[in-house]
């Protein structure tokens, strides 16, 4: 017993040490700052909030509370050089920051470590019994839990969000190969394409196309940028094409419509697979449907034989 309590006021010690330590103002290095700026550079997101949601009482605050932990977070990772690789990636797709993701992981783990202990507080005080040593070992599982569910989270929404990004590039393709037949030269066209619809993924394309423009670089290198930061793979193909046809004055404009044909049929070949899956696993629903029917028509029977 005392030693579950030692190891109990362990725990909660560093959970404070961790708590103050997250919540102290870090210094920024000089990488981080230039990090935030060139973040700032590419993305151009306007950050503002109406009347009614600033004065949102409880909630307002609770999300002021989250952002702070956030951006706390965000600095400590900037300066413990954590590169997070492909879950950056699904941040930018999804049109999120590090210190969201971060803060949601940490303050759904510690709200999963903590439910254990309730748990097992009410099952106490309602007579139950439960061991001793339960607490610390659910608690633990139920806390690594929740710090990892926003990552498999993030993963399946990235995916799907990746799968729509793709859609739009075919049609954006076509929109440009339209406007080069017009007459009109590769970055005109690039540009007159994105303007025509309000879509998240024309806007992002949108954007990277105007601060190309306000930093001096290509629009096919901006849309390898884009390509590069939201893990697209259509997108650097095509920024490698572009460049090519600027260098050396290829016919871009067939290229471009079978680009588009290609992504189209392979979107609707991910649509036959998916629509073949969920056909799938709805019959093996209904099997195990009918067989739990038959074996509650059945067990009546076999109970008589059985007693017999």
């Amino acid at each position: 017993m005392l030693t579950l309590s030692l190891l109990a006021g362990a725990f909660a010690g560093f959970g404070v040490y961790a708590l103050l330590r997250v919540f102290m103002r870090p210094q920024p290095g000089v990488a981080t700052l230039v990090a935030r700026i060139d973040a700032g550079q590419r993305s151009l997101r306007s950050h503002t909030a109406s009347e009614r949601q600033a004065s949102d009482g409880l909630a307002g605050a609770a999300r002021g509370v989250v952002a702070r932990l956030g951006d706390r977070l965000e600095v400590l990772a900037a300066e413990r050089g954590w590169r997070l690789g492909q879950v950056r990636k699904d941040l930018a797709v999804m049109g999120r920051s590090v210190g969201q993701l971060l803060a949601t992981k940490v303050l759904l783990g510690l709200g999963f470590f903590l439910f254990a202990p309730a748990l097992w507080g009410s099952l106490r005080l309602f007579g139950v019994p439960v061991p001793g040593g339960t607490p610390v070992v659910a608690a633990l599982a139920f806390g690594a839990f929740g710090f990892f569910l926003p990552d498999l989270a993030l993963r399946g929404e990235a995916a799907n969000r990746r799968r729509d990004f793709r859609r739009v590039v075919g049609i954006f393709l076509d929109l440009v190969a339209m406007n080069l037949a017009g007459g009109r030269g590769l970055p005109e066209a690039l540009l007159a394409a994105s303007t025509v619809s309000d879509h998240w993924a024309v806007v992002r394309i949108r954007q990277s196309l105007a601060n190309a423009r306000l930093l001096g670089n290509t629009p096919w290198q901006a849309l390898g940028d884009l390509g590069e930061e939201v893990g697209l793979e259509e997108l650097r193909d095509l920024s490698s094409a572009l460049s090519l046809a600027a260098d050396d004055g290829a016919k871009i404009r067939s290229s471009l419509a079978a680009r588009a044909a290609t992504l189209r049929r392979k979107d609707l070949a991910d649509s036959e697979g998916d629509a073949g899956e969920k056909s799938q696993s709805m019959l093996v629903a209904q099997l195990l449907l009918c067989t739990a029917f038959l074996i509650f028509l059945g067990f009546p029977a076999v109970d008589q034989l059985l007693g017999v």
